[in-house]
């Protein structure tokens, strides 16, 4: 069932196999039979013949109250949702020739930005005359790593990529 969408089952008359393996309403195991007979048995029950397992040889079907199942399912869905986090990914931009006190502002804010949970994009970018110095640069992306060590952690090493040098940190697990 995972993975497959709820109105993706088949219900009552729209299973049309041969045989099915039967589970009844409180979970236990009724046997295979013909898919006639399940539906019999689901219709004297009250309940509706549900199509769990379409790939398994014989199918697998049960005997539920489909709307009540429906429902459970949308709010299991819904709980997950809830549960999940997006992480984002938060870019913060650095030249070359950066003073101290500016650097500790971005650091600052890296960090924020990392207590939040998201992963920072530190991006050192280069212009002009610039260019001709990029490995004398790396060790400012190296300090802004080691200042943050206390809550950060390096997920991808400094790499240089056209204009830029580019490196990202998350959250110290």
């Amino acid at each position: 069932m995972e993975g497959k969408a709820i109105s993706d089952l088949m219900i009552n008359e729209q299973i049309r196999d041969k045989e099915v393996r039967l589970i009844g309403e409180e979970g236990q195991q009724l046997g295979i039979m013909s898919a006639r007979e399940a539906l019999s048995l689901a219709e004297e029950a009250g309940l509706d013949l549900v199509k769990i397992a379409p790939t398994a040889n014989p199918p697998v079907c049960k005997i539920i109250d489909y709307g009540k199942y429906k429902y459970e399912q949308m709010r299991k869905e819904k709980e997950a949702k809830k549960k999940q986090k997006v992480i984002e990914i938060k870019e913060i931009r650095l030249s070359p020739n950066i003073d101290t006190n500016d650097l500790n502002t971005k650091i600052n804010s890296a960090r924020k930005f990392l207590t939040k949970g998201d992963r920072v994009k530190v991006t050192l970018r280069f212009r002009g005359r610039e260019m001709a110095h990029m490995n004398n640069s790396k060790h400012i992306l190296d300090d802004f790593a080691e200042s943050l060590s206390d809550v950060a952690v390096m997920e991808k090493a400094p790499k240089v990529e056209g204009r830029s040098m580019t490196m990202f940190l998350t959250e110290k697990r």
